[in-house]
């Protein structure tokens, strides 16, 4: 991560790939969105999907996980170069949610995320408050996952 005043809008991270498969798909569609066009093959040919497709919440998760883990990476990174590895505080939340088409089973999603604007804080004047564009485009280019998110990022001391 970089310091608030160091990041520039416009500036864009790919955050990583992952392919969704049937077990995965049904596994957590069992725990946290039990639909039967996310957990029954027969039930999900005859939605308006076609075939079982994995829950919306559940692209999003493995999108916080690339996110996370390229968050990790990136750290390491800066700690191995003697770099000062910069804060990020909590976020105040996401919106503007959309799952814009269905991510079926054997599909590859590659997610990333770009920065859209900045602004410093007058409560927390060691902090300033990012705004991102989220997504996840499948393996044909499509995308299939966006929204907006804010995070607090350390200013320079």
């Amino acid at each position: 991560m970089r310091y608030f005043e160091d990041t520039e809008i416009g500036s864009r991270q790919i955050l990583g790939t992952h392919v969704f498969t049937r077990e995965e798909i049904i596994s957590f569609a069992q725990q946290f969105d039990p639909q039967p066009f996310h957990v029954d093959d027969a039930a999900a040919r005859r939605s308006q999907f076609g075939a079982l497709c994995a829950s919306g919440w559940h692209t999003a998760a493995m999108w916080m996980k690339c996110f996370v883990a390229h968050q990790t990476n990136s750290i390491a990174e800066a700690k191995a170069r003697g770099e000062v590895v910069v804060g990020a505080g909590p976020s105040p939340g996401f919106k503007n949610l959309h799952w814009l088409k269905p991510v079926y089973v054997g599909d590859t999603i590659t997610f990333a995320t770009e920065v859209k604007d900045k602004q410093a804080t007058r409560s927390r004047p060691q902090w300033g408050l990012l705004t991102a564009y989220n997504t996840g485009v499948n393996q044909h280019g499509d995308l299939v996952l966006d929204f907006e998110s804010t995070v607090f990022l350390q200013r320079r001391p």
